[in-house]
C-alpha cells in the first residue's frame, strides 16, 4: 500500500548552497538529462505561455515534465519574465518548481527554482560550447556577450567552472550601466581583457565565442556577414539573429519541435522556409556521435530550454538536501485524505 509522501519547500538560499561551485557536476546531470530525453527516456510536453494584453513584454510560462530512467520524477516549472521589474530594482524573473513522487503522483516538494533555471541554462550552453569546439581545437579563449544580466552572468560562470579559460572578454548591453556593471562583475575574477562595446555588431564580428542572454523579442541582427568569421553562437535568448543570418549558419537545437514556436529565430526562419531543413542536428546527435559540426561555417546552437533538464537539476537538489537531513516538510499539508471522512 502506497503512503502519502511528505511535502516539502526548499529555499533559493538552499538551492544555491547545493550546487554553488559544483558547475562540472551541474554541467553532466544536465548531459544525463539530454541523452536521457534523446534516448526517449522523457516526456515533455510544450511549454504553455501565459500572455498579458496590458503587459506585452511580460510572460509566465508553465514547463510541465517527467523523466523515467534512473531518475523517476514528474514536474513543472513556473517561470515568470517580467522585464519592467529591473527598473524597480528586483530580478526580471522568478520561479518555483513543483515535483511530483514518480509512483503516487502526490507534490513532493517546492522549489525555488530561478537559481535552478540559471544553472541549467548556463549548464547547457557550457556542454554544447565543449561538445561543438571538439573539432575546432577547443572553446576560443574570446567570448563576448550580448545581454548581461543573470543569465549571462551564470554561464560565464559555468563555463570558467567547467575549465574554459579566456585571454578576453566582450560586454554589450543596451544598458550602459549593465554592461558596466557586468563588466565590474567580471573583473573580480577575469585576468584578461574586458572590453565594452558601442553595439552589438562590432562585439560579434570581433570575437569566435559569442553568447546572446537578452531579452529580445524579435531580432535585431540580419546580416549574415557578421558570422563570417565562422564564430560558435550560443544563441541563448533565441529571438536575436534573423532568418538571414539563420540559413546561412549550421544550425543545433535541444529540441526541434520544441524550438519551432513562440517567434523564435527558428521558428520565423521555418515560417519563412516553409520547411525545417536548416537544421543540421540537436545537441544530442553531437553528445551521440551522430552530427559533428563543419569548421568552415559558422553553428548557431538555439536551445528551447526542455522542462527535462530543470526536473533532474531539482530532483538532484531534492536528494542532497534530504540526505543532509534539512528537508523543510509541512506537517498536514495533505489534509482530508480519508475516502469517506
Amino acid at each position: 500500500m502506497s503512503a502519502i509522501p511528505p511535502f516539502s519547500v526548499i529555499s533559493g538560499a538552499q538551492v544555491h548552497d547545493t550546487i554553488n561551485g559544483r558547475e562540472p557536476e551541474v554541467t553532466e546531470l544536465i548531459e544525463t538529462a539530454y541523452r536521457l530525453h534523446g534516448d526517449g527516456e522523457t516526456t515533455n510536453p510544450d511549454s504553455y505561455f501565459l500572455r498579458f494584453p496590458d503587459r506585452p513584454t511580460s510572460r509566465i510560462i508553465a514547463l510541465p515534465a517527467s523523466v523515467r530512467g534512473k531518475v523517476e520524477v514528474h514536474g513543472m516549472k513556473w517561470i515568470s519574465s517580467f522585464p519592467d521589474n529591473v527598473a524597480n530594482g528586483i530580478p526580471r524573473a522568478s520561479a518555483v518548481l513543483i515535483l511530483n513522487d514518480y509512483e503516487t503522483g502526490y507534490p513532493i516538494a517546492c522549489l525555488e527554482s530561478s537559481i535552478i533555471s540559471a544553472a541549467r541554462t548556463a549548464a547547457s550552453a557550457a556542454l554544447a560550447a565543449l561538445a561543438l569546439s571538439a573539432g575546432r581545437g577547443g572553446v576560443p579563449r574570446r567570448v563576448g556577450y550580448v545581454g548581461t544580466g543573470f543569465i549571462a552572468r551564470y554561464i560565464h560562470t559555468y563555463l570558467v567552472g567547467n575549465g574554459c579559460e579566456f585571454d578576453s572578454v566582450g560586454v554589450y548591453d543596451v544598458s550602459a550601466a549593465h554592461a558596466a556593471g557586468f563588466r565590474e562583475h567580471l573583473a573580480r575574477g577575469q585576468q584578461g581583457e574586458i572590453e565594452l562595446y558601442d553595439n552589438a555588431e562590432d562585439l560579434v564580428r570581433a570575437h569566435p565565442l559569442i553568447v546572446f542572454a537578452t531579452v529580445a523579442g524579435r531580432p535585431h541582427l540580419a546580416d549574415p556577414r557578421l558570422l563570417a568569421h565562422n564564430p560558435l553562437v550560443l544563441h541563448v535568448s533565441l529571438r536575436d539573429l534573423a532568418p538571414e543570418i539563420i540559413r546561412t549558419a549550421v544550425n543545433v537545437v535541444d529540441d526541434v519541435e520544441h524550438c519551432m514556436k513562440a517567434d523564435t529565430s527558428v521558428h520565423l526562419t521555418e515560417q519563412q522556409l516553409g520547411h525545417r531543413g536548416f537544421v543540421d542536428g540537436t545537441l544530442y546527435d553531437v553528445l551521440t556521435g551522430g552530427f559533428t559540426p563543419p569548421v568552415d561555417r559558422p553553428v548557431v546552437f538555439s536551445p528551447f530550454g526542455l522542462g527535462v533538464l530543470d526536473l533532474v537539476l531539482a530532483r538532484h537538489i531534492h536528494a542532497s538536501v534530504a540526505a543532509a537531513g534539512r528537508l523543510h516538510t509541512i506537517p498536514g499539508f495533505f489534509h482530508d485524505v480519508s475516502r469517506y471522512g
